[in-house]
């Protein structure tokens, strides 16, 4: 299944990422990765933002100035419509190439949507883009090696994949990244995310 494939799946179900109950997902998470930060502020990126904004909310109470990055047009539509004086970036973060550093970086449930032959360049790319100590989020599955998959569990067809956990640890170590916590959050269901820090 193709980027574009999975834009389109997204663009059916946008409306469903506005549902209260969302408020809470993945926010504990990131208040812990935001401490790791011995300063706050500065220029974040929330990497398949979706149009909820909860993140994008609370980057900016840590005094973060976020950019939104999502390959669905009409979650973009949404997310701007929600945060009007937020930048917001149509892309494929497949082919995507930040043109600046950012001091924190979320990719909560989304770079696991990429082909999996895409994966580990993806998150190299990312944490390339991380400046000196910035931190970077992210959510992969908790498998020990690649695997990927496709199922209609959220009504249309989805695809994820995951370089594995030993993998990304090789990425984020190549890449100058520091592993700061790793965590089974949802188990026993194999959702793992990922704190690293660029050194």
């Amino acid at each position: 299944m193709q980027p574009a494939e999975v834009a389109r799946s997204y663009d059916e179900i946008a409306h469903q990422w506005l549902e209260p109950h969302l408020e809470t997902n993945g926010m504990r998470q990131h208040e812990h990765a935001l401490k790791f930060r011995a300063q706050q502020g500065g220029p974040a990126l929330d990497v398949g933002c979706g149009c909820h904004g909860r993140f994008i909310r609370l980057l900016m109470q840590h005094g973060y100035v976020p950019e939104g990055l999502d390959i669905s047009a009409r979650m973009v539509e949404l997310a701007r419509q929600r945060h009007p004086g937020v930048v917001f970036h149509q892309a494929d973060v497949g082919q995507w190439h930040p043109e600046r550093t950012y001091d924190f970086i979320t990719a909560w449930d989304s770079i696991w949507h990429l082909p999996l032959a895409q994966s580990a360049e993806v998150l190299a790319r990312l944490c390339g883009a991380l400046a000196p100590g910035g931190v970077i989020i992210f959510t992969l599955g908790g498998l020990d090696s690649p695997g990927e998959k496709q199922d209609c569990s959220m009504g249309p067809p989805m695809h994820y994949s995951t370089p594995g956990i030993p993998q990304t640890l090789q990425v984020l170590a190549s890449a100058g990244c520091i592993l700061r916590h790793l965590e089974y959050d949802q188990h026993p269901e194999l959702h793992v995310f990922i704190i690293a820090q660029k050194s």
